[in-house]
């Protein structure tokens, strides 16, 4: 198994998502890499988790890497679902793009996988995590 693309994979998703027009409108840049340290102002977009399995075969090093783009509502949760999910909508668009180009490696596919939507913070909040699955060749 080769865990040589992971890097290349985050920045590619991340510099997507900073890029998309649909989603700049909005989230503003309140797009990161990271859980923001302090509380923001409206929805905002992190990476999350990421698994990753061996996908090569007789062929060359590959791996599949199932990955979360996250949705949270900020401080203004008690307004619906509604941002949140226009905003998962958008990130769901940015990242069904037909050729994207990593630092390392070769994107054979990226897809959504699933999505789930939820309340968090004693129902004061509002979360939709993106499952995403990419399958990279490294041949």
């Amino acid at each position: 198994m080769s865990y040589a693309a992971a890097v290349a994979l985050q920045s590619a998703v991340y510099q997507l998502l900073r890029e998309d027009d649909a989603l700049q409108h909005l989230v503003g840049d309140a797009i990161f890499d990271a859980q923001p340290v302090s509380g923001t102002v409206g929805p905002y977009v992190v990476l999350g988790n990421e698994d990753s399995r061996d996908a090569g075969d007789m062929t060359g090093a590959g791996s599949s890497h199932d990955f979360t783009v996250s949705v949270l509502s900020g401080a203004e949760g008690a307004q619906g679902f509604g941002q949140v999910k226009l905003a998962a909508e958008a990130i769901s668009a940015a990242l069904d793009q037909p050729a994207v180009t990593l630092s390392r490696g070769h994107l054979v596919g990226m897809w959504l996988l699933r999505a789930r939507a939820r309340r968090i913070e004693k129902g004061s909040g509002r979360r939709v995590d993106l499952t995403f699955r990419a399958r990279i060749d490294l041949g």
